[in-house]
């Protein structure tokens, strides 16, 4: 299983800088930051699932762009998975006709171009040979990361997240974890404005992550533009006996 990394950035910019989004091998997307947008029109009509961390824009900004562009080039709606709450959101907010128009009822109710599919923190959704498994997360509004699990292996993506005593018993029980992508948006400096946001800075992540009780890849994502070399000198000295890596636009993560 290959996860190709779209957008990890915690802002826009230039060339290289993408808001969150995930693409597994070519169905199913986790988030719909900006990333999206660089892929072809074949490229988004491949994607058959959307898996959402949260409503945040920079989480969900191509979503209802994707849905209008290939929704007539598709054979069935695109499914888009995520808590209740989160689903509510949208209704509410983003897929209510004053924002953007309701595509669960475009063309017709009975064959949509959208779908929406709840999901509850445990539960297991099985996909395109993948099993995807909605964890624990912490931030100010309803907020869920990521379990994948191809059968070979785990990848675990936190979504945007702070201090979490939830999430870390259960990344500890997955035996065949591979990659743990974890967010870190702000430098030291601006830990005050972390707490509050409720996001990572390094200090706060190095206190997580001695929670931590396997062995993989540390992938930071999320980092704010314009503090990019400040964080990660931060996290080399925090946690790095971790060997952390700076998640990059384009990356491609096997599993």
């Amino acid at each position: 299983m290959k996860a190709k990394i779209l957008g990890c950035s915690g802002g826009i910019g230039g060339r290289h800088l993408r808001t969150t989004s995930i693409l597994i091998n070519h169905s199913v997307l986790i988030d719909a930051g900006t990333g999206v947008a660089d892929l072809s029109l074949a490229e988004m009509a491949m994607i058959d699932h959307v898996f959402l961390t949260h409503t945040h824009l920079d989480h969900i900004a191509t979503l209802p762009l994707m849905i209008d562009t290939v929704g007539d080039m598709r054979d069935k709606p695109m499914v888009v998975h995520a808590t209740e709450a989160v689903l509510q959101i949208l209704k509410n907010h983003i897929f209510n006709w004053a924002i953007w128009p309701d595509f669960t009822e475009i063309p017709t109710v009975e064959a949509p171009f959208l779908q929406f599919s709840p999901l509850r923190v445990g539960q297991k959704i099985k996909v395109d040979g993948l099993t995807v498994t909605a964890i624990p997360a912490e931030h100010t509004v309803p907020a869920v990361g990521y379990h994948l699990d191809s059968g070979a292996g785990s990848l675990v993506f936190t979504g945007d997240t702070t201090i979490n005593d939830r999430f870390w018993p259960v990344v500890n029980k997955i035996g065949n974890l591979r990659h743990l992508i974890i967010e870190c948006a702000f430098s030291n400096r601006e830990e005050r404005l972390a707490r509050i946001s409720k996001h990572l800075c390094p200090d706060m992540l190095a206190a997580e992550l001695l929670k931590l009780e396997r062995d993989c890849e540390i992938h930071i994502t999320h980092l704010k533009p314009g503090q990019i070399e400040l964080t990660m000198g931060e996290l080399e000295t925090c946690i790095g006996d971790f060997n952390p890596r700076m998640l990059q636009n384009n990356q491609v993560l096997e599993f």
